[in-house]
């Protein structure tokens, strides 16, 4: 039998080898606009709904991804704001901060991926915190907006700064050695890294519901924040309190950065690719929910990934339609409090 050609419609990719009636050795080569992954694997001629069944568990691979980091995003977002009813619109520049963290430790200091994925969310948490006492608290007796448009020039300042330094073509922040490659998972190879990501993302996140909803220490970071004179009287240092969630969660956006920074290119406009569907991950899963913010990031993921191979046009959409169903349904969002 011949060579035969399998792509998406965008790339063709020659086969390595002569196509059989039974197995077939699919190149599949999809993409999100800000990323792209070669998933080959060697898999029987299936079709689901119409739809190749290596491009389908690609997207789906490519919507846990997107969810990844549209989870952890919006986890950071969800505790500033339900905890210190801050609008953080700076998040997204915090995340492109960490991604240039790990690129900084690596270009400058030698430290490799693993370190920085330690010690760049150290130091980002750490400018937060300066943030913090600097600017934002003086925001929280005032109206939301204010706080938006202080984080929102923020953004604007952080990201031109950068911009100015290193240009905006992206720089390249190559997969650690032990992270490459691929595993063949019978229907399809996974690249490790992206594997990593997903199961990185999974861990973080749900530790940290588990630390604020079930521990002591989450039950002081909320008490602290909704009856702060009565805890203070318990002798806990508030402000204290205040800070450090707030350097947590931008803590997050910076262990989110590191985690992008081999996936995409480490650029001054990365974060602007992400934060309008965070926050709306964040509108839909509740304000200021940490669980909503988790599952609905993962689930807003796949839901965009699946839309990609069936209704191509509304996947840049798709996210914000479903915000608009849940708000005209469910003010509160799916997991929030009903005021």
């Amino acid at each position: 039998m011949g060579e035969g050609y399998l792509g998406d419609g965008r790339s063709r990719h020659k086969s390595q080898e002569p196509l059989s009636p039974i197995w077939v050795r699919f190149a599949v080569h999809v993409g999100n606009g800000r990323g792209r992954a070669l998933l080959v694997g060697d898999s029987r001629m299936i079709t689901i709904f119409g739809i190749p069944g290596p491009l389908l568990f690609g997207q789906l691979l490519l919507g846990l991804i997107n969810g990844a980091f549209y989870a952890m995003l919006s986890l950071g977002l969800a505790i500033i704001f339900g905890m210190l009813n801050i609008i953080n619109f700076a998040h997204g520049a915090l995340f492109m901060m960490g991604a240039f963290a790990a690129w900084m430790l690596l270009e400058y200091a030698g430290i490799g991926y693993f370190p920085a994925l330690i010690l760049a969310p150290l130091v980002i948490g750490i400018f937060g915190i300066v943030l913090e006492k600097l600017l934002i608290s003086r925001m929280y007796k005032l109206d939301h907006l204010y706080g938006l448009l202080l984080t929102f020039g923020l953004s604007l300042v952080i990201e031109g700064l950068f911009r100015n330094y290193y240009g905006s073509s992206g720089l390249p922040y190559r997969i650690p050695e032990v992270l490459q490659g691929a595993t063949n998972l019978g229907f399809m190879y996974m690249p490790n890294y992206r594997g990593f990501v997903v199961a990185a993302a999974l861990v973080v996140c749900f530790s940290t519901w588990a630390i604020l909803e079930k521990t002591s220490l989450g039950a002081t970071l909320r008490a602290a924040t909704e009856n702060a004179p009565l805890v203070q009287a318990f002798g806990v240092d508030v402000p204290r309190v205040i800070t450090l969630t707030f350097g947590g969660g931008v803590a997050l956006a910076a262990f989110a950065g590191v985690l992008a920074a081999p996936i995409y290119s480490v650029n001054p406009n990365m974060g602007d690719n992400f934060i309008n569907t965070v926050f709306a991950v964040v509108v839909i899963g509740g304000m200021g929910s940490i669980l909503g913010a988790i599952l609905t990031g993962f689930g807003l993921g796949v839901i965009e990934g699946l839309t990609k191979v069936f209704w191509p046009q509304a996947s840049a959409t798709v996210v914000f339609l479903v915000m608009v169903i849940v708000l005209l349904t469910m003010p509160h969002g799916l997991f929030g409090k009903r005021a």
